[in-house]
Parts: C-alpha cells; sequence; structure tokens
C-alpha cells in the first residue's frame, strides 16, 4: 500500500505489504495482483487476482481488506474461461456491476480476449461475454498473450471507453476504444478504436471534479500519475 493527500502529489508514503497470498484458500503463492476497489453501499470491495482466479475482500476503512469466502470456503469468485485468469476492474452502470477482465491461452487463432461478467449484488457472476479482442492491436505485443491486459473501462457522456493494454517498458503501448455497448468494443475489428497512448496498464481516477490517469513507469519501478483532459 502507499498514500498521498491527493492523486497528484508527489511521493506517496509507502504502507508495506497489505495482503499475502494464502496457500491453504487455494491461492497461488506469490500471485497475487492488480487490485481494484470500489466503494458500494459504504464497504470497499477489492477485486485482486490470484494468478487463476478473481478473487473478493472487503473493508470499513479502505486500508485494511479481509476475504469473502464462499460456500467452498475459497474467495473467488469466477476464473476462465481462458486460463491465468486476471487484470479485474469493476464499473457499475444503469445497476449492474461489470467486471472486465483478462486470460489467455496458448497456441490458440485467439490467444486473449478482455472478458465481462456482470451482477447485481457483486456475489452472483454471470456466464463471460468477450468485449474485445484481435485488431490491429493484437500485432502490437511480444507475446502470444499479451495485448488484452489490463483493461479499464470509463464511462463518460454516454460512451464507454475502454483501455487496453499491449507493452511495457520503454516501448509502451494502449490501446482505447469508445463505444455506446459496455459489452461490445469490437472483437476482431476495429471499429470502435479511437487511438493509442504510450503508457502502460492505466488507470483513470476521478477525484473532486478532475480526472487523473495512473500508469507504470516506463522502468516498471513504480507508478506515475498525472491530471487527463478528455477530446470529445
Amino acid at each position: 500500500g502507499w498514500e498521498g493527500a491527493s492523486p497528484g502529489q508527489r511521493d506517496w508514503e509507502p504502507k508495506g505489504i497489505a495482503m499475502k497470498a494464502d496457500v491453504e484458500l487455494g491461492e497461488t503463492a506469490g500471485g497475487l495482483q492488480a487490485p481494484h476497489v470500489i466503494k458500494v453501499e459504504g464497504i470497499y470491495h477489492m477485486f485482486y487476482g490470484d494468478w487463476g482466479r478473481i478473487c473478493l475482500a472487503t473493508s470499513t476503512d479502505g486500508k485494511s481488506f479481509e476475504r469473502v469466502l464462499g460456500a467452498n470456503g475459497q474467495p473467488a469468485l469466477f476464473s476462465g474461461p481462458y486460463g491465468n485468469t486476471r487484470d479485474a476492474m469493476v464499473l457499475k452502470t444503469d445497476g449492474v456491476f461489470h467486471c472486465y477482465y483478462t486470460g489467455h491461452r496458448e497456441h490458440a487463432q485467439r490467444a486473449a480476449a478482455v472478458f465481462c461478467r456482470t451482477s447485481r449484488d457483486l456475489q452472483d457472476w454471470s456466464d463471460p461475454v468477450v468485449v474485445s479482442a484481435g485488431g490491429t492491436a493484437a500485432g502490437q505485443t511480444n507475446w502470444s498473450g499479451g495485448d488484452c491486459e489490463c483493461p479499464f473501462v470509463v464511462k463518460r457522456n454516454g460512451l464507454f471507453c475502454l483501455f487496453r493494454n499491449q507493452r511495457y517498458g520503454a516501448d509502451n503501448l494502449n490501446t482505447q476504444y469508445c463505444s455506446t455497448n459496455p459489452l461490445d468494443f469490437g472483437v476482431d475489428d476495429d471499429r470502435c478504436c479511437v487511438g493509442t497512448l504510450p503508457v502502460a496498464a492505466p488507470e483513470i481516477i476521478e477525484d473532486q471534479g478532475k480526472y487523473y490517469i495512473a500508469a507504470l513507469l516506463p522502468e516498471l519501478a513504480g507508478i506515475r500519475i498525472a491530471e487527463l483532459d478528455w477530446i470529445d
């Protein structure tokens, strides 16, 4: 965890390790990644990957989280249909929660895809729908499953904007798509593609009327944050 007084503050204060994988609960040792937190009715819900499943933990203060265990005694909400289910983010629109995530598979014509599952209670989730895959972005990654990573969706002015990642490091690359349908950003085509940005794994933050973009540093040693302007 890290803590700052505002999104634009430099040199946030390190707070140490917030969670570690619990192998007794079925999590992969060293596999916790990509936490995404939303606040619902006063409770913070953290969706995270354990290297094979999307899991859930909750908190009353947004800092200390407890895993939400299902009937099987494990924190997993779902996995698949591809392997290495990961990179969950959740957006609520029209009373329905949409969980976007990715996965990949080896030796397949479509090696990776951005999926979405929906829910009204954050516990029971629909079957997955492929919302974005293929297209020009599929040829912009340096490994077969890396063109649909870290999906992040923002709703603005009636449009849904998907940020879909391809590359990390010095030549980082992210492709954006806009659609009126949160479940369709184009599959095997670029009809919703609106542009690219030289950033990796961006997340969009709205705070006190301002938008910010957070993304990995090119050297992968931390996070950079800047104010974000939208050009319609």
